[in-house]
């Protein structure tokens, strides 16, 4: 799910999770009222659209940040593919390889000089548009999480990504 955007596997996780869809969004929401967030209400756990659904840049800032806390969050974001093994009704195996949705770490964009992407998550509705959060650091190791919500498109999506991570790092000089 973090590596590729699925829906699908964001219910079944958020069944096996909370026991049901509902109630994994009641600790959605519950959760992100604890890190702080006011501009924030979850309807769903994929982030597909509804007009109860919704957030705003500082609230994705405030759970992303809590999500690098963990090394394996850091880790998953980190892939540039995972390769899962799937068993059928027949109790056949199937291997199938994912590939992220993140441009930088699909290797479609390159970060400024200076600038390393560790990786992040995008997210794409219709009425949303283009969204994308990153973790990243400088040359001097100074953390940033970046988040660009609403381009009409990726190729934008990801000019005014490098835009905003090359006036962080003119900042930390």
């Amino acid at each position: 799910l973090l590596v590729y955007s699925a829906n699908d596997a964001a219910s079944a996780i958020a069944e096996h999770i909370g026991g049901s869809t509902d109630k994994f969004v009641e600790m959605m929401n519950s959760f992100a009222a604890e890190l702080g967030c006011t501009g924030t209400h979850f309807t769903n756990p994929h982030g597909l659209q509804d007009e109860n659904h919704y957030t705003t840049a500082y609230d994705l800032y405030l759970i992303f940040n809590a999500c690098i806390q963990n090394d394996t969050f850091k880790e998953i974001i980190s892939m540039s593919s995972y390769t899962m093994s799937i068993g059928d009704a027949a109790g056949n195996t199937h291997s199938l390889e994912v590939l992220p949705t993140n441009y930088y770490s699909l290797g479609k964009t390159e970060a400024p000089e200076g600038i390393k992407v560790f990786g992040g998550k995008t997210g794409t509705t219709d009425q949303a548009g283009c969204c994308v959060i990153l973790y990243s650091e400088d040359m001097e190791a100074h953390p940033y999480i970046s988040v660009i919500m609403g381009a009409e498109d990726k190729a934008f999506l990801y000019q005014e990504m490098n835009r905003l991570l090359e006036a962080e790092k003119a900042l930390s000089e």
